[in-house]
């Protein structure tokens, strides 16, 4: 059943105005349950998982009075649909609030973006590189992941077998699969990868829909044409209780995107114990340590992609080392109880400032 909550003893309201998960969605439904155990706060929207605490739709009428025990309540956006709510709420309702927003975009913003930043009260970034694309100050909070939903495989060949793939060493790409994502650049580059390594195979998993689903063909036949067929392999996307197991069965990680806001699935092989190769876009340099947790190359190379993989599937020491320093530096750096706390802070840093005007 839904957590519902009772609107008057909420004091952050945390919306969610897409019904398609999105990256966005999938971070808001970690971090808001950790978030409820330290202060009282509640998402909103049509589509939620289970186990977000959230108030109805029909309680946004109820924003029009502040929160028992409280003058205001905050109003945490992620995107610009929201970040304009806000402020409708705010000036026709007249609605109590104090608005903060979450960025991830590593872009210059539009102009309408910029209108919408300027008129929060408090901006978070989720990277020190999204942070610099803003023209105002902001709190870096990087994402965080719960560890120990990501363990190493402790029977690995057990674990493949029941997953249905061959015993042989693997390297996965996972998330949707479009050129934004550099997917074909991770197929170019497991091309070159596997024609010298018999006894190794790659995944790629994730979702394709509308016009990408074009670009998921011209990659299975480039796959065809390079007889490897079987040996990268396209298995359906699972849902997110089932990706652990793929995470542990994977030798090397690859995170080929060519432009990403953050980019979580870094820190959950590493969770796993499981090296990554990631480019250099997005948050992916703050996150992972070259040479110690992994390797970082340009976006689009897939000869440097292939020669780093190729690195670390040939060095079974070194895939374990930096496996094991992975699983190390997601659990001290980026854990989801950080995120939550440091997250909570900015609020709290908004309640202490209102404390001082008055």
């Amino acid at each position: 059943m839904p957590d519902f909550r009772d609107i008057r003893d909420i004091w952050v309201i945390a919306p969610n105005f897409k019904r398609r998960l999105s990256g966005v969605t999938a971070t808001l439904e970690r971090v808001v349950p950790v978030q409820a155990r330290s202060l009282p706060i509640a998402a909103m929207g049509p589509v939620l998982a289970s186990g977000v605490p959230r108030v109805r739709l029909r309680d946004m009428l109820g924003l029009r009075t502040p929160p028992r025990g409280r003058p205001w309540r905050v109003w945490h956006a992620r995107r610009n649909v929201e970040m304009l709510g806000g402020l409708l709420l705010k000036g026709l309702l007249r609605a109590p609030l104090r608005l903060v927003f979450t960025s991830a975009s590593q872009r210059r913003h539009t102009a309408w973006s910029r209108f919408l930043i300027r008129r929060m009260d408090a901006v978070i970034s989720t990277s020190s590189r999204t942070a610099s694309y803003l023209t105002r100050p902001s709190t870096v909070v990087r994402h965080g992941i719960d560890a120990s939903q990501f363990q190493p495989a402790p029977d690995k060949a057990a674990l493949l077998a029941r997953l249905g793939l061959p015993p042989c060493r693997w390297v996965g790409c996972f998330g949707r699969i479009r050129h934004q994502k550099g997917t074909d650049v991770f197929v170019e580059a497991m091309v070159q990868v596997l024609r010298d390594r018999p006894g190794t195979g790659a995944i790629v998993m994730g979702r394709a829909v509308g016009h990408h689903t074009a670009f998921l063909s011209g990659l299975q036949q480039r796959v065809h044409e390079a007889g490897l067929a079987g040996r990268i392999v396209f298995p359906p996307e699972v849902p997110p209780s089932g990706t652990p197991d793929w995470y542990a069965a994977l030798d090397v990680f690859v995170a080929p995107q060519r432009w990403e806001g953050f980019g979580v699935t870094p820190l959950e092989a590493m969770a796993t114990g499981v090296p990554v190769v990631a480019t250099t876009v997005g948050a992916f340099p703050e996150i992972i340590v070259s040479c110690v947790t992994g390797a970082l190359v340009p976006p689009g190379n897939a000869d440097a992609m292939a020669a780093e993989v190729g690195r670390l599937l040939d060095d079974e020491a070194l895939r374990r080392a930096q496996g094991a320093a992975g699983r190390e530096h997601v659990q001290r750096h980026f854990t989801l109880e950080a995120e939550a706390e440091a997250i909570n802070a900015v609020y709290r840093g908004l309640d202490a400032a209102a404390s001082r005007a008055g």
